[in-house]
């Protein structure tokens, strides 16, 4: 049967990006399931290695989001039956409990193959059921955007009823986490250097907007609009330029969520902020397949749908990493297979 596969040669770069043939998809043997992929959704990390800055040694194929419907079982599978819509998860031998494996050697799209393909056949606990009326496109978001929001705010944070959570940008896990705060009855106060995507945000539960372009000193801003006290929680996704802005929005002993390097990865770090207002600093990197699964059944106990920017065929993923660059966005882009 065909296998349409993209493939990323060894130090990436979008002109090293082919489509083609892929190999035979072996029958799932025990603990396996056979998979026809049909979608997957664009993250910064994808960017990364598909762009060439952490693209590995050797070809690759590569997107870390995948979901499609169960082909085939292996013995001993009893969660999947043929038919069954399934999404990937980002760390396919993390199941529970803490993390212990160090970066991305086993992460699909970067230390393994990944899922810009028709059909995989892999261990069934790297995959989790989709949500019950989920598109294939709307479950591909979920993967690393959807599960790093979740972990963030109900894991890390306990996100609360009444809480305050502040949302940086309109990319995957911003908006991800503003419907997940909202799901829990937090408000919201979002970042963005555009006045068109701020006023979506308010339109989707955001309280207070503020265009970070006009307003350089935002975190006095943030601290401003909660009379003082400042946030409970921060989704911090720009990194360096933006880390000393989130530490003065938090309120004292406050969240902030380390997730994003948009702005680089070497920067100045305020250890005395820190240290003064005993902020809880916590890096985020994705979640467990058990992470994944309670967010699977609250976005469907919630009707929490993702936002989908833009939709691209297989064939076109490097215009759609291109999109992706642009900026333009507003949630996620996803590649119909």
């Amino acid at each position: 049967m065909q296998n349409r596969t993209v493939y990323l040669a060894p130090g990436g770069g979008f002109d090293n990006v082919s489509i083609g043939d892929g190999r035979a998809v072996p029958a799932p043997g025990p603990g396996e399931i056979s998979v026809r992929l049909r979608a997957s959704s664009l993250n910064f990390h994808d960017y990364g290695v598909v762009k060439g800055a952490t693209a590995p040694n050797e070809t690759r194929i590569p997107m870390s989001d995948g979901a499609g419907e169960v082909t085939a079982v292996g013995e001993g599978v009893t969660e999947f039956a043929e038919g069954d819509h399934v999404v990937s998860t980002f760390f396919p031998d993390w199941l529970d409990g803490e993390p212990e494996q160090e970066g991305f050697v086993r992460v699909p799209g970067d230390g393994i193959d990944g899922y810009a393909r028709e059909q995989v056949t892999r261990p069934a606990t790297a995959f989790t059921r989709a949500p019950l009326g989920y598109s294939h496109a709307e479950a591909a978001t979920l993967t690393t955007a959807g599960l790093t929001a979740w972990r963030t705010l109900m894991d890390d944070g306990a996100l609360k009823a009444g809480e305050t959570v502040l949302i940086q940008g309109t990319g995957g896990v911003s908006i991800f986490a503003l419907q997940f705060a909202r799901m829990a009855g937090a408000r919201v106060i979002a970042t963005s250097s555009s006045d068109e995507k701020l006023e979506r945000l308010r339109a989707m539960g955001a309280e207070h907007l503020i265009n970070y372009r006009d307003d350089s000193e935002w975190g006095k801003t943030v601290r401003r609009l909660t009379g003082g006290r400042g946030v409970d929680h921060v989704v911090e996704v720009g990194g360096p330029d933006t880390l000393a802005q989130s530490m003065v929005a938090a309120r004292v002993g406050g969240h902030i969520a380390v997730i994003g390097v948009l702005t680089g990865v070497k920067g100045d770090f305020q250890v005395r902020q820190a240290l003064s207002r005993q902020l809880r600093l916590q890096a985020v990197l994705v979640g467990s397949r058990r992470q994944q699964m309670e967010m699977v059944s609250a976005v469907e106990a919630n009707d929490v749908r993702p936002v989908i920017d833009r939709h691209f065929p297989l064939e076109e993923i490097v215009d759609a990493f291109r999109h992706q660059e642009s900026g333009a966005h507003f949630g996620k882009i996803c590649l119909d297979i």
